[in-house]
């Protein structure tokens, strides 16, 4: 098996994972919320009023209530391939939000093949998704697809110094963390699926933990489970846990904690109007005086 398919993601098993981590993942998502509210910060510099939003990958739908309270004309159009995370993100919905206007709509549906009209949205954003996704390439072909000409696409996603500490604790012949895309190939992606102006930029948090195991637990609890090709098909046993704690402790900083990081790659692109066919000048009509 070569490393690309080492890598590649069983989806049905990162579905079954996200289906269990529904109802736990609100409580363990503290990175995520914080990312969430630095995406919504960048916002605010972008003059765009968009009628039509995706959330892609909406999870249990905090970024979409955010976006809806954000651009209070705007439908939002919040897709996930869990169906149990759809059915939590509409439970959370306030009775007003439920009803009032009909703006929030629930898709059962892959990033890779979104199952939206052409040319429909005005604003795509993702928070923390893209790396579940096997062909980036075909993600964002997809999302060009469906923006409006000047829509924007707004994402974070994580980075490849993601995890480094446990992909350095259980370095064996399996792959136990999955492979994270380094910022300059995903904007080199964005421009071959004809995204115009892309900006990139990354950052780094550190979470940090009592004991290994805590670090597996809150993983769990969000869905990030081990869904990759490479991965041990058995149970892991007392010895790899063994070893696991054992080279993790290396990390283990001067006040105690263990740390876990994490890189976010954040990115926004446009999509740029229709070029117009070479030898064709518009032809702006004055009236007559």
């Amino acid at each position: 098996m070569n490393e690309a398919d080492e890598y590649s993601l069983d989806k049905k098993r990162v579905r079954r994972a996200f289906g269990r981590a529904a109802t736990s993942y609100d409580a363990a998502a503290v990175l995520q919320r914080e990312v969430l509210q630095r995406m919504l910060e960048r916002l605010y510099v972008v003059a765009l009023q968009p009628q039509h939003i995706l959330d892609a990958g909406c999870g249990t739908g905090q970024g979409g209530r955010s976006l809806a309270d954000r651009y209070r004309h705007s439908q939002v159009l919040a897709l996930d391939f869990s169906l149990p995370m759809l059915q939590t993100a509409e439970r959370k919905l306030t009775w007003v939000q439920r009803n009032l206007g009909k703006r929030h709509r629930f898709i059962c549906g892959d990033i890779e093949a979104l199952p939206i009209r052409t040319g429909m949205l005005d604003l795509i954003w993702s928070n923390l998704a893209l790396q579940w996704c096997n062909d980036l390439d075909a993600a964002f072909a997809e999302m060009q697809r469906v923006l409006k000409p000047e829509g924007l696409l707004m994402f974070s996603t994580f980075g490849p110094d993601t995890l480094m500490e446990l992909r350095q604790a259980t370095n064996n012949h399996h792959t136990h963390v999955s492979r994270f895309i380094d910022m300059h190939d995903i904007g080199d992606a964005l421009v071959r699926a004809g995204f115009s102006a892309p900006v990139m930029d990354v950052e780094r948090f550190t979470l940090t933990y009592s004991d290994v195991l805590d670090v597996m637990h809150d993983l769990k609890a969000i869905g990030a489970n081990n869904a990759t090709a490479g991965r041990g098909r058995g149970l892991e046993g007392r010895a790899f846990l063994s070893s696991l704690k054992e080279n993790y402790e290396v990390f283990r900083q001067p006040d105690g904690k263990l740390p876990a990081t994490f890189e976010v790659v954040y990115g926004h692109a446009w999509k740029p109007k229709p070029k117009l066919a070479d030898g064709f000048q518009p032809v702006t009509f004055r009236p007559r005086k």
